[in-house]
């Protein structure tokens, strides 16, 4: 007897017993146990049972700035419009929202009646999440509403799944180090960027095509991770949305550099101090003395701590540059470097990312 059917035997007997059927919320309940009871898996003595799940991190990208710049009204609008879209992607693709966080939300997929595998369903959804978010991005353009991008991270492992709390509040979640590995595979993914971790790409058997494989260094593992972009889905003729600007992940320092202008191909032996003041992996945002004019180049020497490399290979070009309180602020885009100063940026970016998270 399959679950669906059994819901409905259920639901008749509770209705010829009272009178009234269960509720949406208490069906799903329902489905629930009667899953988890006919999956096998132990159930600890602590009322946790480990389960493999697929777990889903979407993050809405650029949701703080739009807060300071459009009326609270508005906001919440645009929220709400936005976690509306994600709910009913996810639960088309029967996943479960385990919780929402402020402006993002984190989703489990596991076994369903529909029999489909749970990763492929989560990277299905995924694809779903960024087009439906394309869709409503285009709304909100046509009505003068702000633009939002989710920023998407899967992981698939182990987990415990279980109650937390007593009689005054519970909730219903997933606990363990495979949640932690999503959201923070999730953290790197940029605005309208998917990524997953190897687990979940070798269970989705070819479903999504992805691209190249990269590492990932990620608080709590000593060894970089594998993570891969999803690029479509081939079999269903999807895919995913691109975006024609896409920043690297940014980190705020404050690491004094030194810089020379190049003129006609020639470095210039001047040698010039600034601060860095925000970095990412192809440029940084500098504060000067002296104001550099737009599509000037320039050689960078720059100590890079924590990472024990010093560099003095970095080719740049200044994009724009201004004025603020008495100094200049430049942004230079990296246009040459070496493999091993790229390489020890992207470390450094990464491990910043994480530095000031919570234990």
């Amino acid at each position: 007897m399959d679950l669906r059917h059994t819901v409905d035997r259920i639901q008749a007997l509770v209705s010829a017993e009272t009178g009234r059927r269960l509720g949406p919320d208490a069906e799903t309940a329902l489905s629930q146990l009667l899953r988890n009871a006919g999956s096998g898996n132990g159930q600890r003595q602590d009322g946790f049972a480990y389960r493999e799940l697929t777990i889903l991190f979407a993050d809405l990208r650029g949701f703080m700035a739009i807060s300071d710049r459009y009326p609270p009204r508005t906001v919440l609008q645009v929220l709400n419009r936005c976690l509306i879209n994600m709910i009913e992607v996810v639960f088309a693709h029967e996943g479960t929202i385990d919780k929402f966080m402020g402006d993002s939300i984190m989703a489990h997929f596991g076994e369903a009646p529909s029999g489909k595998d749970p990763a492929e369903r989560a990277v299905a959804c995924a694809v779903d999440l960024q087009i439906a978010m394309d869709a409503l991005n285009a709304q909100h353009r046509h009505s003068a509403l702000p633009e939002l991008y989710l920023g998407i991270g899967i992981n698939t492992g182990p987990v415990l799944v279980g109650t937390l709390g007593s009689d005054l509040y519970q909730a219903h979640t997933i606990i363990g180090e495979e949640v932690n590995l999503a959201a923070r595979i999730e953290a790197f993914s940029l605005r309208g960027q998917i990524l997953v971790s190897e687990s979940t790409f070798s269970r989705c058997n070819g479903f999504a095509k992805t691209g190249e494989p990269f590492p990932l260094h990620v608080k709590g593992k000593s060894d970089p991770i594998v993570v891969r972009e999803v690029l479509e889905l081939p079999q269903a003729g999807k895919s995913v949305p691109r975006r024609d600007i896409r920043k690297s992940p940014r980190v705020s320092v404050e690491m004094g550099f030194s810089y020379q202008v190049i003129q006609t191909d020639v470095t210039m032996p001047q040698v010039h101090g600034g601060v860095a003041r925000v970095l990412g992996y192809h440029g940084l945002l500098a504060e000067l003395d002296e104001r550099l004019a737009p599509g000037l180049e320039v050689k960078i020497g720059v100590e890079l701590p924590l990472v024990n490399h010093r560099a003095s290979d970095i080719y740049g070009r200044v994009k724009k540059c201004t004025r603020k309180q008495g100094r200049y602020l430049c942004g230079i885009e990296f246009t040459a470097l070496s493999s091993k100063t790229r390489s020890s940026i992207e470390l450094l970016v990464q491990i910043l990312m994480q530095v000031t998270e919570p234990a």
